[in-house]
């Protein structure tokens, strides 16, 4: 009864953080693109209204992960996997691709604008978390216990890069990996494949000259600062220029065409500059209390699957946070991730809603 009422505890902390995470999100669009929005659409609240769409719709994503019963969820994650697999192979069909920063990650369905591989992030977080709990017994197999994962691996790599999205991959088999690890398959077999892989994506940023091109700039942007630097430049200006306390709220100077997607990639140098280093250390508290009370809801499940798909989806969440945050501080090279409940994207936005409901629902059906 103790474990119960802790988990209702978490869970309505963990939902007061995903509602908070929205809420900034919908001041920050709207501060950070308000300028950009009526200069372009001559209304400013033209993002912040699209915004509040993907709420809209996240909500009723929301809905439908937090009441569909989890066995369904696992006795279904094959075919939810493989349709996602081929609906995000549909943007290399150029009838319905919709280029957006010169990638095709969005498909253009009948006016209905979306990004396929938001939805195959989550679908192969569910796949992978039915595979491991059905596979205990078979961890230190590599035939059935890592051949499989492998070729999935393999499947998804060869369709977003050809989109070519490496920041997704990134950081869709970042999270298998972790997931892998903490599942504890055979570390032999998993030491080897990492062994594998890095060299391997070397090689695929090294034959891109646009990828080598970002490592090179990452390294040093000032090498070419009105150029493939400007970007990265101007959002360690935003973040340095926020000070302590920050500008205020609606006050940013670098959203004025300095610094280009202020309100999609880089829209943590916005808040930044506009709240300071106390504004985003809160922000980043935040996202470290949603690892933390996601991971609290998963240690306090009985059912594998359950386990598995909770902290699958916790770090697939958080991960993005951190890669946006070290991109936008010169930390690591750009890679197109949004800052998730926050960044402008409805697709993303009402995915990553969907995935608070899917953790919610494994806390909700314990104490239930």
């Amino acid at each position: 009864m103790f474990t119960q009422q802790k988990l209702k505890q978490d869970a309505t902390i963990f939902l007061s953080i995903v509602l908070t995470l929205v809420t900034l999100g919908i001041i920050f669009v709207y501060s950070s693109s308000s300028f950009y929005a009526l200069e372009k659409f001559g209304s400013p609240l033209y993002y912040v209204q699209r915004q509040c769409i993907g709420i809209g719709v996240g909500a009723c994503l929301f809905y439908l992960a937090y009441n569909i019963p989890l066995t369904t969820i696992n006795y279904t994650s094959f075919f939810l996997f493989i349709s996602s697999l081929l609906l995000t192979a549909l943007p290399l069909i150029s009838q319905l691709t919709k280029r957006m920063h010169g990638s095709s990650r969005w498909v253009n369905l009948f006016g209905f604008i979306f990004q396929p591989s938001e939805i195959l992030k989550i679908t192969t977080i569910i796949y992978v978390a039915s595979f491991l709990s059905r596979k205990q017994d078979q961890r230190e197999s590599f035939a059935r216990g890592y051949l499989p994962l492998l070729l999935m691996s393999s499947f998804i790599g060869a369709i977003l890069l050809k989109q070519p999205d490496f920041g997704c991959t990134v950081t869709i088999l970042a999270t298998v990996f972790i997931m892998i690890f903490i599942a504890k398959m055979n570390m032999r077999y998993l030491m080897i494949l990492t062994g594998i892989a890095i060299p391997l994506a070397s090689i695929i940023i090294y034959l891109q000259p646009y990828r080598w091109k970002r490592i090179l700039i990452y390294l040093d942007p000032w090498k070419d600062p009105q150029g493939a630097g400007f970007q990265v430049i101007q959002s360690l200006i935003a973040i340095g220029s926020g000070g302590w306390l920050g500008n205020g709220i609606a006050q940013s100077k670098q959203k004025f065409f300095y610094l280009p997607m202020q309100h999609t990639d880089f829209i943590f140098a916005i808040i930044a500059e506009e709240i300071g280093f106390i504004g985003t250390s809160f922000l980043i508290t935040l996202f470290i209390l949603f690892l933390y009370f996601g991971f609290k809801i998963s240690w306090s499940l009985k059912n594998l699957f359950a386990i598995y798909l909770v902290q699958g989806l916790t770090i697939l969440v958080t991960l993005q946070a951190l890669i946006n945050i070290f991109v936008a501080t010169g930390l690591a090279p750009t890679k197109g991730i949004g800052l998730p409940f926050i960044s402008y994207g409805n697709t993303a936005l009402a995915c990553n809603m969907m995935i608070a409901g899917f953790i919610l629902n494994a806390a909700h059906d314990y104490y239930e």
